[in-house]
């Protein structure tokens, strides 16, 4: 069973919105629960970037490139955080993971976001 495991990427246009998914179905629910968990993201080319961040007490922190059109959230008992991503655009196309704010846990394969112009 993976560690995490991203869903919900598709092909959307410009301006649309798109709802990620992140489980974690191995960790510990009293760990996930205090962890700080994070959506990354890599578009072709470039180095994996921080997009946003949710704390255990639910405090969000967010790239300056998504503020305001992002929102990260999570589900405790669902060990699942998500990430609402609206009036997407084209430089917004990369494939996007999830894990702790360290990186401390094993990469999942991530989820393709593709905005069209």
């Amino acid at each position: 069973q993976a560690h995490l495991v991203e869903s919900g990427g598709d092909l959307v246009q410009a301006g649309g919105s798109l709802r990620l998914s992140c489980k974690a179905p191995r960790m510990i629910t009293s760990t996930f629960n205090s962890a700080t968990m994070a959506w990354y993201r890599q578009a072709p080319g470039k180095q994996r970037e921080l997009v946003a961040s949710t704390t255990g007490g639910r405090t969000a922190t967010y790239a300056e490139f998504v503020k305001g059109r992002f929102t990260i959230s999570r589900d405790p008992s669902r060990k699942t955080i998500y990430l609402q991503m609206n009036s997407l655009k084209p430089e917004d196309t990369a494939v996007y993971y999830c894990n702790g704010i360290n990186g401390e846990l094993p990469w999942g394969q991530g989820t393709q976001v593709t905005v069209a112009s």
